[in-house]
C-alpha cells in the first residue's frame, strides 16, 4: 500500500488505516487488530464494563491530576509512544519507558479495548549522522541496524510488538505535507532553505510543561541560530549539509527537525485526535510541548486526551542518559541478570516515580523472581497442570483458597485501575505464593483436602496476572535454569564447582567438622549461592549475596 494514500480533510490528516499495519524492514503488511496477548492469555479474571470500581484512572500530565479514562471511540484506544533515536544500543532508561507502556498496552487489552499502539523509530537525526560519521557508515544503514537491536532488547524484556512502528525515513511525504500546512496557517517561516516554527504564533505554548515562553531554552538538540525570530523557535525543516542524507522539498533538499516527525506520524496512523500520547518525563519539554504546538498549528481540531509520562531511572539520584555517560545498556545488564528479573525490577516501582538503579536492587529482583517461578513450578509439578485451560478445576476447592484467589484478583483489578499500581500487585502475590508453599511443604498443608486442585487454582490465578504484567515465562523449568546460570556467572563459579563444595561440606559434616561445614556455606552465601538441606540431600539456589543483604536491609 502506498504511503501517499494520505490525504487532507478539513485541513487535517485522516488516519492512514483503520486496521493494524506492521512495517518490518521496509515492508508494509496489513493485519486485523484482533490479536491475543499470547496463546496462554485466556484468563479467569474478568473485567466488567458496568462495574465502576474497575474503571481505569490515569494521571494526565496536561491537567496535572488523575482522570477517569474515557476513549474517544467506545471499545477502541489510539496510543502513540515516542520511540528511540536508533544510533546505539538502548539503556535501561529506555527499558523503563517501553516496559511501562507495555504494561498499559497489556492492561487496556485485558480490559477489552482494541488498541492501536503506534511507536516510532527516529532514523534521521543529528546524533545518528554524527555516529555514522564516526563509524564510516551510512546513517540510514546504521539506524536500521540499531532498530533491529532494539527489537531484540524488547523481545528479551517480553514487550509486545506495537501495532505499527513507523520510521521517519519512510514518512517524508507526510512530514512535508504537515510543514506546508503549518506555513499556510501562518505559524512558521522560511530562512534560506530552513523552516522554523514561530512559538509566538501559538499563545498556548507551554501549557503541557507549565513553562513560560521566556524560560524556554534554545539549542535543545539543535544549534542556536541567530537568524531565528525568537531563540525558542524550533526547526521544522533543515536545509541539506554536505554529506548528510537529504530529501527534496518545496524549500530545497534537506531533512526534518526532530519534533515534526512524531506529529506527522501520529496524525498519519491515529489522526489528529486520539487518546494517549506517552513517553519519558524528559520529553515533556521541549519535544511534547513542540508536538502540541505543531499539531495544533496544522489542524485546529488537534486534541490528545491523555499525556502519560514515566519517571526516570537514576544512578546516585542523577538521571541515567547517554549524554551524561552514566548509563547501562539493556544488553550489559542481562549479561548478568535475567531479563525477567530486570523487568520485575522496573515494574517494582510505580511508573511515574524515579527508580534508582543498583546491583542490590537487581539482586533482590532476581531473588524474588526465582522464588515466584520456583513456587509455581512446584505447583505445576504437584498438580500435574500443563496450562491446559480446557481442563476444569474441581469444585471441591476449600472456601478459604477460593477467597484467597478472589482477594488477589480484586487487588489486581483495583491497583491496576488506579494509575497502574503494579508494585501493589507484585506485593499482593506474596499471599497466594505463601498459601501455595504451605500446601506444598507443611504437614498441615499436605493433609488438606483437594490439595492438588487448590495448587492448580493458585498457580493459574498467579499465572494469569503474570501474563498481564509481561512476567510469564515460556517454561518455569527453563527460566529457573536460566536464573541459576546467571547466578553462577555473577559468582564466577561453575555448576561443578558448586557441587564440589557441597560434597566437601557433606564430608565435613559427616566428620563433625562443623566449623569447616559452616565456612563453606558462608563462603558460598557471600557469592550469592544458598545451600538448602533436606532429607533428600543438599541442593543450591540463587540468593542475594550476604554483603548485599545487609546493604539492602
Amino acid at each position: 500500500m502506498s504511503m501517499t494514500a494520505l490525504h487532507l480533510f478539513n485541513n487535517c490528516y485522516k488516519p492512514l488505516l483503520s486496521r493494524t499495519i506492521f512495517i518490518r524492514n521496509g515492508v508494509t503488511t496489513l493485519h486485523k487488530t484482533n490479536r491475543s496477548l499470547s496463546s496462554s492469555s485466556k484468563t479467569i479474571l474478568c473485567y466488567k464494563d458496568d462495574d465502576k470500581k474497575h474503571q481505569l484512572w490515569l494521571y494526565n500530565t496536561m491537567s496535572k491530576q488523575r482522570e477517569l479514562f474515557k476513549p474517544k471511540v467506545d471499545g477502541k484506544v489510539g496510543m502513540y509512544v515516542c520511540g528511540v533515536t536508533a544510533y546505539d544500543l538502548s539503556h535501561i532508561g529506555h527499558a523503563r519507558v517501553y516496559v511501562s507502556f507495555d504494561i498499559l498496552f497489556r492492561y487496556l487489552r485485558f480490559m477489552g479495548y482494541e488498541v492501536n499502539y503506534v511507536r516510532n523509530f527516529t532514523d534521521v537525526d543529528d546524533k545518528i549522522i554524527a555516529r555514522a560519521g564516526q563509524l564510516g557508515e551510512d546513517p540510514i544503514s546504521l539506524s536500521r541496524r540499531f532498530c533491529e537491536e532494539f527489537h531484540r532488547d524488547m523481545g528479551y524484556l517480553h514487550c509486545l510488538h506495537p501495532t505499527v512502528e513507523p520510521r521517519v525515513s519512510d514518512h517524508m511525504p507526510q512530514i512535508i505535507d504537515m510543514i506546508k500546512q503549518i506555513l499556510d496557517n501562518g505559524r512558521a517561516y522560511r530562512i534560506e532553505g530552513d523552516v522554523y516554527f514561530s512559538v509566538y504564533e501559538f499563545p498556548e505554548y507551554g501549557r503541557l510543561s507549565g513553562r513560560k515562553l521566556e524560560d524556554n531554552r534554545a539549542g535543545e538538540r539543535v544549534a542556536v541560530d541567530s537568524r531565528k525570530k525568537n531563540p525558542a523557535d524550533f526547526a521544522l525543516w533543515k536545509s541539506a549539509k554536505e554529506g548528510e542524507p537529504c530529501w527534496e522539498s518545496p524549500w530545497g533538499p534537506g531533512r526534518p527537525g526532530w519534533h515534526i516527525e512524531c506529529s506527522a506520524m501520529s496524525a498519519a496512523y491515529l489522526g489528529y485526535s486520539f487518546d494517549i500520547h506517552g513517553g519519558g518525563m524528559d520529553l515533556i519539554f521541549p519535544h511534547h510541548e513542540n508536538e502540541i504546538a505543531q499539531s495544533c498549528a496544522a489542524c485546529a481540531k488537534s486534541n490528545i486526551s491523555y499525556w502519560i509520562h514515566n519517571g526516570f531511572v537514576t544512578i546516585d539520584s542523577q538521571k541515567m542518559s547517554k549524554s551524561l555517560g552514566n548509563f547501562f545498556t539493556i544488553r550489559q545488564v542481562i549479561q548478568l541478570y535475567h531479563p525477567l528479573a530486570l523487568r520485575l525490577f522496573l515494574i517494582g516501582t510505580h511508573y511515574r516515580s524515579p527508580i534508582n538503579y543498583s546491583d542490590v536492587q537487581l539482586e533482590s529482583a532476581s531473588d524474588r523472581a526465582y522464588y515466584i517461578y520456583q513456587t509455581l513450578h512446584e505447583c505445576e509439578e504437584a498438580a500435574g497442570q500443563q496450562h491446559d485451560e480446557s481442563s476444569p478445576l474441581k469444585e471441591n476447592i476449600p472456601t478459604e483458597i477460593l477467597e484467597s484467589i478472589k482477594t488477589f484478583n480484586d487487588v489486581f483489578i483495583t491497583s491496576m485501575s488506579e494509575d497502574l499500581h503494579a508494585p501493589v500487585v507484585l506485593s499482593a502475590i506474596s499471599d497466594p505464593l505463601k498459601t501455595a508453599n504451605d500446601l506444598l511443604h507443611t504437614r498441615k498443608g499436605k493433609k488438606q483436602g483437594a490439595r492438588l486442585q487448590s495448587l492448580a487454582a493458585l498457580e493459574k490465578a498467579i499465572r494469569n496476572v503474570l501474563e498481564i504484567l509481561g512476567l510469564m515465562p515460556a517454561s518455569y523449568h527453563e527460566v529457573l535454569q536460566q536464573l541459576r546460570e546467571k547466578a553462577l556467572k555473577r559468582a564466577k563459579l561453575t555448576e561443578d564447582q558448586v557441587v564440589q563444595q557441597i560434597n566437601e561440606r557433606n564430608a565435613a559434616r559427616k566428620n563433625k567438622e562443623y566449623e569447616r561445614s559452616d565456612a563453606i556455606r558462608k563462603d558460598l552465601a557471600a557469592l550469592g549461592i544458598a545451600l538448602m538441606d533436606s532429607p533428600e540431600g543438599t541442593t543450591w539456589r540463587p540468593a542475594v549475596p550476604l554483603a548485599m543483604q545487609e546493604q539492602y536491609s
